[in-house]
């Protein structure tokens, strides 16, 4: 099986490093060189949408494609407490990293597919983006981009349903894992609710293993198990 992953950060090589294991064929699609071994490595920046038609024009089309391209914080932005915290620009980061990739590259599949090809497009999400299971408030730029993104996935999964039924588009919640992302909110989380990189790959592609196109358009657990709208 042949896989297109987008990024090389903590998941992304994980899920690299896995695939190979397995026996998949990997080409990584990141600005960064990623720190494991992988079949091929395309050098792109995966928020342009024009290098990314570019970079992959030449590249037969992979079995699946997983968008593991996220931010909840940088250098200058934290995730916000109180409204008054929100910035537009931290906001329009937030969409143009944790949204934009997964239409882009949903532009550039849709250009290649026909009705026949059985491909499975997963992004990460997260449960955060969920409008039904927010109880906690905060993380405008966090919260409103995952949410654009769920919003991108279902619609993108009502269109392929009629114009090419044998895919399947889905988001994935992790979980929370131990990388940069989630670095500075480790402490405490409950005991056994943190996982290793290495771990979170093996779930996320026992859940890809079972999907059908059947359930393009939603969102799912690292557990299997379907989260809200």
């Amino acid at each position: 099986m042949q896989y297109w992953i987008m990024g090389a950060g903590g998941i992304g090589c994980a899920l690299s490093s896995q695939c190979r294991r397995q026996g998949h064929a990997v080409t990584l699609l990141s600005r960064t060189q990623p720190g494991v071994s992988v079949d091929e490595w395309v050098e792109v920046d995966n928020t342009d949408a024009e290098a990314l038609y570019r970079q992959t024009a030449n590249l037969p089309l992979p079995d699946r494609v997983i968008n593991t391209v996220g931010m909840l914080h940088d250098d200058c932005h934290q995730p916000e407490k109180r409204i008054e915290q929100l910035d537009e620009a931290a906001l329009l980061a937030s969409v143009h990293i944790n949204t934009w990739p997964t239409l882009a590259m949903g532009q550039l599949l849709s250009r290649r597919l026909d009705r026949q090809y059985p491909l499975l497009f997963a992004a990460l999400s997260a449960r955060v983006g969920s409008i039904s299971d927010n109880r906690g408030g905060g993380w405008y730029s966090y919260r409103i981009s995952k949410a654009a993104l769920n919003m991108a996935i279902r619609t993108l999964g009502v269109e392929w349903q009629r114009r090419f039924p044998a895919a399947c588009v889905v988001g994935l919640h992790p979980g929370t894992v131990a990388t940069g992302l989630s670095a500075p909110f480790h402490a405490g989380l409950p005991e056994g609710q943190l996982r290793q990189p290495a771990q979170a790959a093996v779930h996320l592609l026992q859940v890809l293993d079972q999907l059908t196109p059947a359930q393009s358009g939603y969102l799912y657990a690292w557990d299997g198990s379907l989260i809200q709208p």
